[in-house]
């Protein structure tokens, strides 16, 4: 296995997936549910995050050469993505791209918002609040970068470790909520977003200087 591949993607992976910035959100948007009916969305969010990353990562690169949009371009763009999560990580902020907008909120009346709010482990936990922008770029470009087999082999195990830590946390989400302080939520914010931003930076400047070449005189 390439450790220092799987090192960057985990690094990269945890942070923009970090279970421990999910569990409030899960938990605010699961709070009218027994702790059996938590479980089995955990189950259901696990089921739905696996196929959609396995999807992206497999068919990601060809669908953004389809468009006509390089990889180098599309690392430039991700890591723009990264960088903007990762500062309002840094501040404390909302993270926006991955949560819904009010038109998207309020789409489709009373009927719609019910059956979200009784079904949503998928539409809003699993998309856009797990796997959104940040997410999907992360997995599109890492999964291009992977050409031999020792790649492909720690890409595959980060993405088990990653999906398997995130069931973990929201299967107990309801004992791990009452251990997990809003201060210890604060700081794993705040340190999974420096190394966002320090992954950001490097993806940016690895997309301007293939796209730019004098950039590396």
């Amino acid at each position: 296995m390439d450790i220092a591949f799987a090192t960057k993607f985990l690094g990269a992976l945890f942070a923009i997936m970090n279970p421990f910035i999910t569990l409030p959100l899960f938990l605010a948007v699961t709070a009218n549910k027994t702790v059996a009916e938590q479980r089995s969305q955990a189950a259901a969010i696990l089921i739905y995050t696996f196929a959609m990353c396995v999807v992206i990562s497999l068919a990601g690169s060809h669908i953004i050469r389809f468009f006509g949009v390089s990889l180098d371009s599309f690392r430039v763009a991700g890591g723009l993505v990264l960088s903007g999560i990762a500062l309002s990580m840094l501040n404390g902020q909302p993270i926006t791209s991955h949560e819904r907008a009010t038109q998207e909120k309020n789409a489709g009346g009373p009927a719609a918002r019910a059956d979200v709010e009784d079904n949503p482990a998928f539409y809003p936990l699993t998309f856009p609040m797990i796997v959104g922008p940040g997410t999907i770029a992360t997995l599109i470009i890492y999964g291009a970068q992977a050409h031999q087999s020792r790649q492909y082999l720690g890409f595959g195990l980060v993405l088990l470790a990653v999906l398997a830590a995130l069931f973990v946390v929201l299967y107990f989400a309801a004992s791990i909520g009452k251990l997990l302080s809003t201060k210890m939520r604060v700081i794993m914010a705040r340190i999974m977003g420096m190394i966002l931003a320090a992954i950001a930076v490097e993806m940016t400047f690895a997309g301007l200087k293939a796209l730019l070449p004098g950039l590396a005189h």
